[in-house]
């Protein structure tokens, strides 16, 4: 990794570990819950059995892509030339510091750990980042429980930072409107895994896309601008582009899915989960003939698991026609095409031409 990427990452986790203590401490206790009874801050496995689901997933990694990019959209923000920035100078699109910028990254880190532990719960995923889904070790209710709270833990950090009222505002309304756009592109993808019959066209289902996945990218970049000085205006447009860069790597993770298997989970579990994947909306333009064995491999793979049979039997059929390799395309075409608009912040093409696997550049 680039020097400079790492010396973000090290400040992004230094801020994460901040906002989400395993120690209990008044001051972090106050600012989450306010004062607490003696009954709670006598037991700590209560609050325990809210972070530690959560912490647990953090601190087994993750690329971090979202935090990173949040800071570079800052920097970006603040080379723009002037006849695309605000010409107000007022305090509300002023920079904000560095360190306030870092401060801010929870709030799309932790809404992507606390999807990631909703995703296993509603997939039935086994495995997430090569050890078991957080439901499977805690329990379902703790899990689904400890990740919605996540949700409303994140902005906490709002409350701590030296922000106007204004400022504070924008931030949480960014904030909110993107999680509420995350859950309608999910609940989309829950309707199409759970009616095996049903097919999205292509344009539903690059509107879920950008919602479940694009959404995160796209409050990255609105944060970072705006903190950065960006007005209104600027911070859309680029989260709209953001976006496409999410849809993107979602394609890609698609494509990585059918061949040698996402890190830290089994090739072909979006068989099992019913994924109506842009892989298999191009196999079926191609041949939609297969439409009823693709349906009927995608519920006996449900009904038996990752080790059915039925799992590579999917995915052979899917290889008699090029969407994989069709599938990879489009995912690098839309990732390149809108790195280009970061153009002026090189980190970012770079960041992002990181985390395409060498076989798919």
């Amino acid at each position: 990794m680039n020097e400079n990427l790492r010396a973000h990452m090290e400040k992004i986790e230094q801020k994460l570990d901040q906002a989400l203590k395993m120690d209990f401490s008044t001051a972090w206790q106050d600012s989450s819950f306010g004062p607490l009874s003696d009954a709670i801050n006598s037991n700590k496995s209560f609050i325990q059995n809210l972070i530690e689901p959560n912490k647990t997933l953090i601190d087994l990694g993750g690329k971090r892509w979202r935090p990173l990019f949040l800071i570079l959209c800052y920097q970006l923000a603040q080379k723009l030339d002037d006849d695309t920035r605000t010409t107000h100078n007022d305090s509300s699109t002023a920079p904000l510091p560095l360190d306030t910028a870092y401060a801010l990254t929870p709030l799309v880190e932790f809404v992507h750990t606390a999807s990631l532990i909703h995703d296993d719960i509603e997939d039935s995923a086994d495995l997430r980042r090569g050890k078991p889904a957080a439901h499977i070790t805690y329990g379902l209710d703790t899990a689904l429980n400890a990740a919605s709270w996540l949700y409303f833990e994140a902005p906490v950090c709002l409350n701590q930072l030296d922000l106007t009222d204004q400022q504070r505002l924008t931030f949480y309304k960014l904030y909110t409107n993107e999680l509420r756009r995350l859950h309608l592109g999910q609940a989309m993808d829950i309707y199409w895994h759970r009616n095996k019959q049903i097919f999205p066209t292509m344009d539903e289902y690059r509107a879920m896309v950008q919602n479940k996945t694009g959404t995160l990218a796209s409050l990255a970049a609105k944060i970072g601008f705006i903190a950065g000085g960006a007005d209104h205006k600027t911070a859309e447009k680029y989260g709209q582009i953001a976006a496409q860069i999410g849809v993107g790597f979602q394609i890609i993770d698609d494509v990585i899915n059918l061949t040698d298997g996402n890190p830290g989970k089994k090739r072909g579990d979006d068989i099992v989960e019913g994924k109506k994947s842009l892989p298999v909306l191009l196999h079926l333009q191609q041949k939609p003939q297969d439409k009823d064995k693709i349906c009927s491999l995608m519920e006996i793979a449900g009904k038996e698991g990752i080790d059915s049979p039925a799992v590579e039997e999917c995915i052979a059929l899917l290889n008699t026609s090029s969407c994989i390799k069709d599938a990879a395309e489009e995912g690098k075409r839309l990732i390149a095409t809108n790195c280009a608009q970061f153009a002026r912040e090189p980190l970012i093409t770079e960041l992002f031409n990181s985390m395409i696997p060498e076989k798919f550049r």
